[in-house]
């Protein structure tokens, strides 16, 4: 088995308006419980007002700027805008809609909590206003079944549409603008855990983002060289996208099992719960990485903290060795170890 897929390289689902490619657990073996789309839209265009009937949608802006509007069981509405680094979170079931206003394509990551999650099961609004007798589309929609019949036949998907006018007030989302919203979190933002010389990680849970209880979302920032270390997530499996740069990643599975590949910008990867695993940086620039975690927390046991935590003499006869070569081990969390 592989953990490893280069999403970007497949063929593109195409449309006026935009592009996009996913990656199910059929697509991508390893991928059991998490799903993943990799995103374009054109200035303007958008993805149709839908709902995702098996899955919840968390998604990571990488490029430009996105209105969503969406609407909960309740009748509550929202509309909220995002750039690079932002975050948003739909429940399952909840209808919305994805559209690009900035001058640039916009690009995001859509990351699913279903590895059988499929973009081509979404239900669509032109599709379903489309599937129905046109008599019940006309009584629904106030029009008449001449008006009804000038209404798209199928399903759109990606609707092109023009860019909104900030000045008017469309692209305001709420009376009182705040960094966060219900849907909304500003990871990109969010001040970093550090460790000079060799990276960064941000992570948002459902502590820091209460509407995304079934998934958590991380940003690496790993320096030329740097290795995330050897560690394992006892709650959660993990989804990657390799943002820039390459790197290796291996995933170790018992029983003397070792899988190790080497990715680069596009690609996506996945470790199942409990397997231990680290990522390091094999380029010579930046290797940023998002991941994603089928859980509201996040959790993480590093091999550093665990053996800094134990008696040496334990770890002498555990490893068969000499007190010398136990002292050189990490007597603290390392974390990301530079190069």
């Amino acid at each position: 088995m592989t953990f490893k897929y280069a999403l970007e390289k497949q063929p593109p689902r195409t449309s006026p308006g935009g592009i996009t490619r996913g990656a199910s657990v059929k697509e991508f073996p390893a991928s059991v419980n998490l799903a993943g789309v990799s995103m374009h839209l054109h200035p303007g265009a958008m993805r149709e007002l839908h709902w995702h009937a098996n899955a919840a949608e968390w998604a990571y802006v990488i490029k430009g700027n996105v209105r969503t509007t969406t609407i909960d069981p309740s009748g509550q509405t929202y509309i909220d805008l995002f750039g690079p680094g932002d975050v948003w979170y739909f429940p399952r079931g909840y209808g919305h809609v994805l559209q690009c206003i900035s001058q640039e394509p916009c690009h995001f990551i859509l990351i699913f909590d279903n590895g059988d999650f499929s973009e081509d099961h979404t239900f669509s609004i032109t599709d379903f206003v489309s599937s129905v007798p046109p008599e019940i589309a006309a009584q629904n929609l106030g029009l008449t079944l001449e008006e009804v019949a000038t209404l798209p036949q199928k399903e759109v998907y990606f609707a092109p549409g023009k860019l909104p006018d900030v000045g008017s007030g469309l692209a305001v989302a709420r009376e009182h603008v705040s960094l966060t919203s219900p849907h909304r979190y500003p990871l990109g933002a969010q001040m970093p855990k550090l460790v000079p010389g060799a990276g960064t990680q941000r992570v948002v849970t459902q502590q820091e983002f209460p509407i995304s209880r079934t998934i958590t979302g991380s940003v690496f920032e790993i320096e030329p060289g740097g290795l995330r270390e050897l560690h394992w997530h006892p709650n959660a499996d993990e989804w990657q996208y390799f943002i820039q740069g390459s790197a290796e990643m291996g995933v170790f599975l018992a029983e003397g099992q070792f899988v190790k590949d080497q990715f680069e910008a596009g690609d996506i990867g996945y470790v199942p719960m409990g397997a231990g695993h680290y990522i390091k940086n094999t380029g010579e620039e930046k290797l940023i990485v998002l991941l994603g975690f089928n859980s509201g927390n996040y959790e993480a046991i590093d091999l550093s903290m665990w053996l800094s935590g134990n008696p040496k003499d334990i770890l002498e006869a555990n490893f068969a060795t000499s007190k010398s070569i136990i002292e050189k081990f990490p007597n603290k969390e390392e974390f990301i170890i530079k190069k």
